[in-house]
């Protein structure tokens, strides 16, 4: 095990996974039981017999305790001149099954590591603000804290925005197809019509800009177009090194009732090239 891992077992069914010490407050799938759990902080000791206990996610995180293997209670030992030569085979038979099963779950056990490892690094943030859904702007408070909420029924902290050809995009993940995130087309493709201006959307608008939720389903991409109604605010802030600050406040009427707020920083990028035109002219012999 590298000095920058250490292991700590499952509240719900046991299995001792290992962890980066970086992956500490982090939740993670336990590959047994597939219970959610979060990753403790990693022991004082580097003795590699200590074992943490890891804590559901959303109850209460048990008070951190250490248990060496010394504290385990010892078989109780048989007196091999006790028992008859028949006995004793059989002992030695069963010692010996134990032994190579032991090995087998040993050699397995780094899999199932590399898998909790792996689960560590797909873990979303989870949002700090405890948003209510509601229709009515009145009623819309916008956090001082990044945008965040829940989109498609799923929790949802923005990672990223960008603003391109008059698309404002708000994603989880930096880069590659979108996991989780919306994208908002208003009808003015420039970034300076945009700046400094406060834009409200209400169930009552008979036009409004076209709202795309997006999530990924297994491996395939899915977006769900909102049209009207819902409810948005946006405040946009001034352009600031090709970058422009936001608030917004945004719920739609969708079966999960998908709502996020916060503020956002987008970074503004230049319209996708125009796709040419396939000619009509013929040439007549």
């Amino acid at each position: 095990m590298a000095m920058s891992e250490f292991k700590f077992a499952c509240p719900v069914c046991g299995q001792h996974i290992t962890a980066d010490i970086r992956a500490a407050g982090s939740q993670l799938a336990c590959p047994t039981c597939f219970r959610k759990i979060v990753v403790p902080q990693a022991p004082g000791s580097a003795d590699p017999k200590f074992i943490l206990s890891a804590a559901e996610v959303n109850k209460p995180r048990p008070i951190p305790t250490e248990t060496t293997a010394t504290s385990i209670t010892q078989p109780r030992r048989w007196n091999p001149f006790l028992l008859s030569g028949a006995g004793a085979l059989i002992l030695l038979g069963s010692a010996a099954v134990a032994f190579f099963v032991f090995r087998a779950k040993q050699s397995s056990a780094p899999n199932h590591a590399g898998k909790a490892i792996a689960k560590v690094q797909e873990v979303w943030p989870t949002p700090t603000n405890t948003l209510p859904w509601s229709l009515d702007l009145a009623e819309a408070k916008i956090p001082a804290q990044p945008a965040s909420g829940r989109i498609h029924g799923r929790d949802f902290v923005y990672e990223r925005a960008t603003l391109q050809g008059g698309t404002l995009t708000l994603r989880h993940g930096r880069s590659g197809t979108i996991d989780l995130g919306l994208s908002i087309y208003f009808f003015s493709d420039e970034a300076e019509d945009l700046a400094g201006k406060v834009l409200t959307v209400t169930t009552n608008n008979t036009r409004s800009p076209r709202v795309v939720l997006r999530w990924k389903d297994g491996e395939k991409a899915a977006t769900q177009t909102i049209k009207s109604p819902y409810a948005l605010k946006l405040d946009f802030g001034p352009i600031d090194a090709n970058r422009l600050n936001g608030q917004i406040y945004i719920c739609v009427p969708d079966d999960d009732r998908s709502c996020i707020a916060g503020s956002f920083q987008a970074e503004i990028r230049k319209p996708s090239a125009p796709k040419p035109r396939a000619s009509n002219t013929s040439t007549v012999n």
